[in-house]
């Protein structure tokens, strides 16, 4: 995998509290390596390894879009969850920023049966199907349609498992990252101080909880993603 320059800035980063972690006593003593200092009883993250890792993420990502892989972005909490619809659609990614349901990859066949579904009333509400029923059921399955857009709206899309997933938060997104694990499908994971950096392929350390921090993360990642996917259309 060739090594390539990504424009990972220290003076940016810090700009956006990548470097903030968690209170001193919330933390997880296998993330020591990449932590620098203790300021007012916060860990503060050694960005020169956030930089590192960032970029060898930026790498895989775009050696994986330029080959036409598919990518799954993960980030359930409310205050990320826009971040993450944006970033994924920028790249052309599936995404779930609602709620994970369980067994989403490690029972496809079910999620997949779900999202027949999805698409089937998606296309009868769209060719006017939904208004000739009677009321009550048209008013069923509107219901049936809103909860599954909710959940499954942004893999709408996906036909088969991800080949690589990216995590926003270790914590929240435990049982997503142990389904990859179990299934064996590559993972970028942020990290922040209260992790536990040798569960991901790629941990990226930085704060989970700041949406600048986010944003400028899942930027960097959308960046090389779009410049893989640019290749790839070029030379199919």
């Amino acid at each position: 995998m060739t090594r390539r320059y990504w424009n990972i800035n220290l003076e940016e980063m810090m700009e956006a509290g990548v470097h903030f972690g968690h209170g001193t006593r919330k933390w997880n003593p296998k993330m020591a390596p990449y932590i620098s200092a203790k300021r007012k009883g916060i860990h503060i993250t050694n960005l020169t390894r956030t930089a590192r890792f960032l970029s060898e993420a930026c790498d895989l990502v775009f050696d994986a879009a330029s080959r036409g892989k598919q990518f799954l972005i993960v980030g359930t909490k409310n205050k990320e969850a826009d971040s993450v619809a944006w970033a994924a659609i920028r790249a052309r990614c599936h995404y779930v920023n609602k709620k994970w349901l369980g067994g989403m990859l490690t029972n496809w066949s079910t999620t997949e049966t779900r999202l027949h579904k999805f698409r089937d009333l998606r296309t009868e509400q769209k060719t006017g199907g939904l208004n000739r029923l009677p009321k009550r059921d048209a008013a069923m399955l509107k219901r049936q349609l809103s909860h599954l857009q909710i959940y499954l709206g942004g893999i709408k899309y996906m036909t088969g498992l991800p080949d690589i997933v990216i995590i926003v938060d270790q914590h929240e997104e435990y049982t997503a990252l142990q389904e990859c694990i179990t299934l064996g499908i590559p993972t970028i994971c942020l990290i922040d101080t209260n992790c536990d950096p040798d569960l991901a392929d790629i941990s990226i350390p930085a704060n989970d909880d700041a949406i600048s921090s986010i944003r400028l993360i899942l930027n960097k990642l959308v960046i090389a993603i779009c410049e893989g996917r640019s290749g790839y259309i070029r030379n199919p």
